[in-house]
């Protein structure tokens, strides 16, 4: 039966089988599941066009990163192949009609698919004023965010304005302006941040809720792991540098253009946690990211990091922190070598106080051994 379906999806997607396989492969190698795992997303995907979840995509306060980089990915296009699984019943922005007759449609989608349909929230809700900054078909965001999550199967805030608030959020805040997490108490939010959001760690989440009817392991933060478990510091292409302590200080400078850790130009990858690194933006190409192309990176889908952190000031490094004070190449290059000699001599002197202090240490141990016989 996958043959005959699975051909079909290519045809339909415009790609070939093989492809197709080998993006199914590496979903699944993206969230840390087997290779076993691929064959069953390729039969959801080829399956979707029976059983398409219905999706209601709300937006708030945003610039719409995330649907933009959502239309722009590739091997298969994107929009293409979440459009083809899914059944996108209300979304502001790709919605072809308007006005009262789409709001309609969103209120029968709810209600003919309550408990079942995928809530995804683009842009944070704001909440001063009774929300009143934001308003669609003359009602909150903030009431309209309630109303569709209250009988939705699943919820994803994609972006860090709908995870956390993002710039909207930034001080001031004269809006009010939060995450989803924070105006729906009691549901399971699943935060996918980044300005823009990486829209593959979108699309595995979506294809491990419709494949396997859950959602993936997420974190504290209620971030999937898979996409969210690690430091980009960890992975980062640049971190060798950090480690000898090569840092570019100034843009354009010999560091900065020999690729050196960007670290002290206020790279906030120490603290952030994401597989920016691994996953890249920009199919087209090979694939870029902001390090990558010699920007340090901004924290973007940090709560506490981005858009709160000032650019240029330095990381909360959560692993190994060098001083601030590290002497540069050119200073250690410049420092005193040792010749051969120099080295013996110094190895001498140091081994003459090592032995010096281990007779010391003896004789003391005698004299308070000679001691104690005598004592009693």
């Amino acid at each position: 039966m996958r043959e005959p379906q699975t051909d079909f999806v290519t045809r339909r997607l415009g790609v070939s089988r093989r492809d197709f396989l080998k993006f199914c492969t590496g979903i699944a190698a993206t969230m840390g599941l087997p290779g076993s795992a691929a064959l069953s997303l390729a039969d959801t995907i080829a399956n979707s066009a029976q059983q398409k979840p219905v999706v209601i995509w709300l937006h708030g306060q945003e610039c719409t990163g995330p649907t933009e980089t959502l239309l722009r990915a590739e091997h298969p296009t994107l929009e293409r192949l979440i459009l083809d699984m899914i059944s996108l019943e209300y979304h502001q922005t790709l919605d072809a009609g308007a006005g009262h007759h789409v709001e309609q449609a969103k209120e029968k989608a709810i209600a003919a698919h309550a408990g079942k349909y995928l809530l995804v929230i683009e842009g944070s809700i704001p909440t001063k004023d009774g929300g009143i900054y934001c308003k669609i078909a003359d009602k909150t965001m903030l009431a309209h965010t309630q109303e569709a999550a209250e009988h939705a199967g699943a919820i994803i805030a994609f972006g860090s304005c709908a995870s956390w608030g993002g710039i909207p959020s930034a001080g001031p805040n004269p809006t009010g302006a939060k995450g989803a997490y924070e105006v729906l108490p009691g549901k399971t939010v699943v935060n996918i941040p980044g300005c823009p959001p990486n829209p593959y760690n979108f699309l595995a989440t979506v294809l491990h809720y419709v494949t396997f009817g859950t959602l993936p392991e997420l974190d504290e933060k209620n971030r999937p792991k898979f996409a969210y478990g690690r430091l980009i510091h960890e992975n980062c292409e640049r971190r060798p540098h950090f480690d000898a302590g090569r840092f570019a200080t100034e843009f354009g400078d010999e560091g900065h253009r020999q690729g050196w850790c960007l670290y002290k130009l206020g790279c906030k990858g120490p603290e952030t946690y994401a597989n920016c690194p691994a996953v890249e933006f920009n199919d087209v190409g090979g694939g870029t990211w902001p390090i990558g192309v010699g920007h340090p990176c901004f924290g973007c889908v940090e709560e506490g990091v981005g858009f709160t952190k000032p650019l240029f000031s330095l990381s909360t490094v959560k692993t190994h922190t060098p001083p601030n004070a590290f002497p540069t190449i050119e200073q250690r290059q410049g420092s005193v070598k040792m010749t051969g000699g120099a080295a013996a001599l110094a190895g001498a002197a140091v081994g003459a106080v090592l032995g010096a202090t281990g007779i010391a240490i003896a004789a003391n141990k005698k004299t308070t051994s000679d001691t104690t016989e005598s004592d009693s």
